[in-house]
């Protein structure tokens, strides 16, 4: 397992690109028969994918980061499907997850295997993991069952549906929050205007670009602001006190998961227009 420490915010104003991608950007999550994983100190977050192709995967503890049996010993997932159907077995629990549905497993002690219904077009399950203090069931979310709210218009180019899977009005948890924003046709922009929380960190990872498209990722301070330019299925960890804004050559998908001392969603400090820089 990787693991990332996270620059503060004088030493990110003085990192260079490469720096910048090197510290915050996961640009190689998704590889095929591999259960990948990222240690981060942001909130101990733990981000990962498995992309089962001829066997099924094990997800197992890396006792060197996480000082435990098993991975849920203390710890939370999201997963979420973004490739082809697929199926996770919780000790012994099967569950089937189609394109764009979400599991969540509660805090436990469980084994947990990952497989494909197709290994021509195996699944690609992203997950996020933090730690957990008590127990909820595990529980699968459909896409179509996720709470979903439209925002946005044409005229700002951000037209979009934010779809809640773990959240406090839905599939309950002790601190992950985790949905799914789609970007209408012809809107670009994400996260705008931009806001910071600081009593949780967020990943996002963006999916449905074409090779030749990309993000432009905006981060920092607000009124010290950088990028990262971003590509299909890759990830950008956020600090508390940075923005997390994008814009992209064409419309897309990006999945966020917050963790930390709060999960309610609207608890942000918007950043007003006219004072980024």
């Amino acid at each position: 397992m990787e693991v990332r420490f996270i620059p503060d915010q004088n030493s990110f104003k003085r990192f260079t690109t490469d720096e910048l991608r090197n510290n915050l950007l996961l640009d190689d999550l998704f590889l095929l028969s591999k259960i990948q994983m990222v240690y981060t100190e942001l909130d101990r977050a733990i981000v990962g994918s498995c992309v089962p192709v001829e066997k099924e995967l094990i997800l197992e503890s890396s006792k060197k980061e996480m000082g435990a049996e098993h991975f849920t010993e203390r710890r939370e997932i999201g997963i979420i499907n973004i490739g082809s159907g697929g199926f996770v077995n919780v000790d012994n629990e099967v569950f089937e997850i189609s394109p764009r549905d979400g599991l969540y497993i509660g805090k436990g002690q469980h084994k947990i295997f990952f497989s494909s219904v197709n290994k021509n077009e195996p699944a690609f399950f992203y997950f996020v993991s933090y730690p957990a203090h008590k127990t909820y069931p595990t529980l699968r979310i459909k896409n179509s069952e996720a709470l979903a709210t439209r925002l946005g218009s044409k005229n700002d180019c951000n037209e979009r549906t934010i779809h809640k899977y773990i959240h406090p009005d839905g599939v309950k948890s002790c601190q992950l929050v985790m949905g799914l924003t789609e970007l209408e046709k012809g809107s670009v922009w994400n996260t705008m205007p931009s806001h910071t929380h600081q009593r949780r960190t967020e990943v996002y990872m963006y999916f449905d670009l074409d090779p030749e498209s990309f993000i432009v990722h905006l981060l920092g301070e607000p009124d010290e602001t950088r990028h990262i330019i971003m590509r299909n299925k890759e990830v950008v960890l956020n600090p508390s006190w940075s923005i997390h804004s994008g814009v992209g050559n064409s419309n897309y998908t990006f999945i966020w998961a917050m963790g930390g001392e709060n999960q309610i969603f609207d608890d942000m400090d918007w950043v007003p227009g006219k004072s980024m820089k």
